[in-house]
C-alpha cells in the first residue's frame, strides 16, 4: 500500500487536492478527521464525506499493534501486524523518536544481524511505513523518525522516499529529524539530494577495512569505507546535516587499537558523528560485545583524537529486545505448527535482526 494509492482513492471519492492533503495530514498526525477549526461536514464534498468511514477503516487496517513491550530505558518495542499477516517491529524511543521498518526481512545478510538470516520476505509500502509512525503517535508524541528497523531502505528506495516526503510535509517532521539509514548504496547518494524532503543520513560503517567490511556485510554494494565516507561527506556538506556513522562494536573484531587509528585518519575533519553501539547479544551468534570499560575507553580515545563519538546502548536490551528478536519469538510457534500441516508445506519464515536499530 502506497501513499499515492491512498491519494488516488481520495480523488476518486470526490476529494480535491486540498481535501486529500487534509485527510492524509490528519491521519499522519494520528488526529481524527473532526480535528481543526473547520468542520469536515462544511469543508469536504458530500461524496467524500460518504466515503470517509470506509476509507478510515482501511487506514486503520494497514497496520495494527499486535503486542507492546516497554523497557526500563523509556523505550517501547511494538510488534506490528500488517494486513497480510506479516509482522515488523517499531521502537518508540526516549525523547520523542520512533524507529521504523522498511522491509520484512533483509537481503544484505550482515553477519551480526538476525534480520538477514532468512533473507527478504517482502517490501513494505510507503503507507505501511507511515502507519508505523501513526501507531507510535497514538501512544506518545513523535518528532523524529529513523528508518533503521528491519530491512535496507536503499533496497526499497521509491517507497521509502515517498514515506519520507509524506512525513516531512504532511506529517510535520523536521527534515533533519528524518533519518535514512543504509549500508551504503550509490543510488542513495544520487536520489536523496533530489528529493523535496532531504533526510539526514546514517551510514553503517562498522570497520575501516574493506576486506573485513565485505566479510561482515557480504551483500552490501561494493563501496569501500573510503568511498562511503567521501559520498557521505558530500551529502553532509550539501544538506548541512552531519552524517551519522554507525559502528557495531564486536569484541576482537573491530574494537582494536589499529581500527581506532584508522578511524581517526578516515574521519578527520569530516562533518560527522560516530555512533559506537556495543553488539546486542543474540542466541546463535558467535560475536560478543566488548566490556563496558573498553567501550568507554574507545569513545574517550576517539574524542581525544578529534572524532565526535557517541557511545550508545541498543534500545530494549533488558528484555532480549534486539531488533527482530521480538518478531522471531512471535513467529516461532507458528513455524512449529505449520511443519505438520502436510507434505511440501514450508515452515513460516521467522526473521530477526540485531544491528539495524541498535543505532537508535
Amino acid at each position: 500500500m502506497e501513499i499515492t494509492d491512498l491519494h488516488q482513492r481520495l480523488l476518486a471519492a470526490g476529494a480535491g487536492p486540498t481535501h486529500a492533503a487534509r485527510v492524509l495530514r490528519l491521519w499522519a498526525n494520528a488526529l481524527p478527521q473532526s480535528h481543526g477549526r473547520r468542520a469536515a461536514a462544511s469543508y469536504y464534498p458530500a461524496s467524500l464525506l460518504a466515503a470517509l468511514p470506509a476509507f478510515e477503516a482501511g487506514l486503520a487496517a494497514i497496520a495494527t499493534v499486535r503486542s507492546a513491550h516497554p523497557g526500563a530505558d523509556g523505550s517501547e518495542r511494538l510488534l506490528v501486524a500488517l494486513a497480510d499477516g506479516q509482522t515488523v517491529e517499531s521502537v518508540l524511543l526516549p525523547r520523542d523518536g520512533v524507529c521504523i521498518s522498511s522491509q520484512v526481512g533483509c537481503a544484505v545478510g550482515c553477519r551480526f544481524c538476525m534480520t538477514g538470516r532468512e533473507g527478504l520476505l517482502r517490501q513494505l509500502g510507503s503507507a505501511e511505513m507511515v502507519a508505523q509512525v501513526v501507531l507510535a503517535r497514538q501512544r506518545r508524541p513523535v518528532k523524529k523518525v529513523v528508518f533503521m528497523g528491519m530491512g535496507e531502505p536503499a533496497h526499497n528506495l521509491d517507497a521509502v522516499m515517498e514515506a519520507i516526503d509524506c512525513l516531512g510535509t504532511l506529517g510535520g517532521i523536521g527534515h533533519k529529524n528524518l533519518v535514512f539509514s543504509t549500508v551504503g548504496d550509490p543510488r542513495v547518494f544520487e536520489r536523496l539530494p533530489r528529493g523535496r524532503v532531504k533526510p539526514a543520513l546514517a551510514l553503517s560503517l562498522h570497520t575501516t577495512r574493506d576486506d573485513l567490511r565485505r566479510e561482515l556485510l557480504p551483500r552490501a554494494p561494493r563501496m569501500t569505507p573510503q568511498e562511503l565516507v567521501d559520498a557521505g561527506e558530500a551529502y553532509a556538506r550539501a544538506t548541512g546535516y552531519p552524517i551519522q556513522y554507525q559502528w557495531t562494536l564486536l569484541a576482537g573484531v573491530n574494537d582494536g587499537d589499529e581500527e581506532l587509528d584508522a578511524i581517526a585518519r578516515l574521519l578527520a575533519g569530516k562533518y560527522a558523528v560516530l555512533n559506537m553501539i556495543p553488539f546486542n547479544a543474540v542466541d546463535g551468534f558467535d560475536y560478543r560485545r566488548p566490556g563496558w570499560d573498553r567501550c568507554r575507553e574507545i569513545a574517550r580515545t576517539l574524542h581525544r583524537r578529534g572524532i565526535l563519538t557517541k557511545l550508545r546502548q541498543s534500545a530494549r536490551q533488558d528484555v532480549e529486545g534486539g531488533c527482530g528478536q521480538l518478531r522471531a519469538r512471535a513467529e516461532r510457534p507458528v513455524a512449529i505448527l505449520r511443519r505438520g500441516d502436510g507434505p511440501g508445506r514450508a515452515p513460516a519464515a521467522g526473521t530477526a535482526y540485531a544491528h539495524r536499530a541498535t543505532g537508535t
